[in-house]
């Protein structure tokens, strides 16, 4: 496997972002991870694994722009791009704002377009690129309390599919993998007595691992994995299936 690539995962420091960048360090890929929050874990992950981050708001359009070509500036063109960054504002409707929509939105979904934008025109015109977007098995089925956090999962299959279709002439692929419940600190923060009940429904009795995310998403990166497109690849233990 001929790698030596430049791959950029969107809120890479952390959970399964950090887990899909420590995947691609064995397969000697360029790897920056992107955040937004936290510098202090972002400077827990630099010392810890030696990769690149850069921060920025990935929902917003022109500094995604600025960013992805500072990025490419340092390192080189952009082969791989994983959008996989996202937050949660979890309430009914009754008592979600419109805030919370927004944000999950903007953060969830718009993200992926920004970024894609952004990487789209030097992927089609090298002729190669990979994309994996980050979607939920709660975009698939929905879940309470999550009408934005559905809304823009689901959305991301649907953006998914139909970036496939404008990127295969050109050996772009884009796929996305669909986690269900993931041992990351986004879910050790649901209740326990939730949680219980959550794990009690998945057929392989317990939760993902980060790991578990990442080696498909590697997968799916790679030059042999060119004839795969549009997909996308539910990992969640058996929980869900249709």
């Amino acid at each position: 496997m001929a790698h030596n690539r430049v791959a950029v995962v969107t809120g890479g420091t952390r959970g399964i972002g950090r887990s899909i960048c420590e995947e691609f360090q064995d397969q000697d890929y360029t790897i920056v991870a992107t955040y937004h929050g936290s510098e202090e874990q972002a400077q827990r992950f630099r010392d810890e694994t030696s990769i690149h981050t850069w921060r920025f708001d990935v929902g917003d359009y022109d500094v995604c722009q600025k960013a992805c070509a500072e990025i490419t500036g340092t390192w080189g063109p952009i082969d791989i791009l994983i959008n996989n960054a996202g937050i949660t504002r979890d309430a009914t409707i009754m008592k979600m704002t419109a805030k919370d929509w927004d944000d999950v939105i903007r953060v969830n979904l718009t993200s992926c377009f920004n970024m894609c934008k952004a990487v789209f025109p030097s992927m089609r015109q090298r002729r190669f690129g990979r994309i994996i977007n980050i979607g939920s098995i709660n975009g698939q089925a929905g879940q309470y309390g999550q009408v934005n956090y559905a809304a823009a999962k689901e959305g991301i299959h649907g953006f998914t599919k139909a970036l496939a279709l404008e990127g295969a002439k050109y050996g772009i692929t884009v796929n996305a993998v669909a986690p269900g419940y993931v041992n990351t600190e986004m879910v050790r923060a649901v209740p326990e007595e939730v949680l219980d009940k959550i794990i009690a429904q998945i057929p392989m009795g317990r939760l993902g691992r980060a790991q578990d995310i990442a080696r498909a998403v590697v997968f799916l990166c790679d030059e042999d994995a060119d004839f795969t497109t549009g997909s996308t690849i539910s990992i969640n233990g058996g929980h869900h299936m249709y």
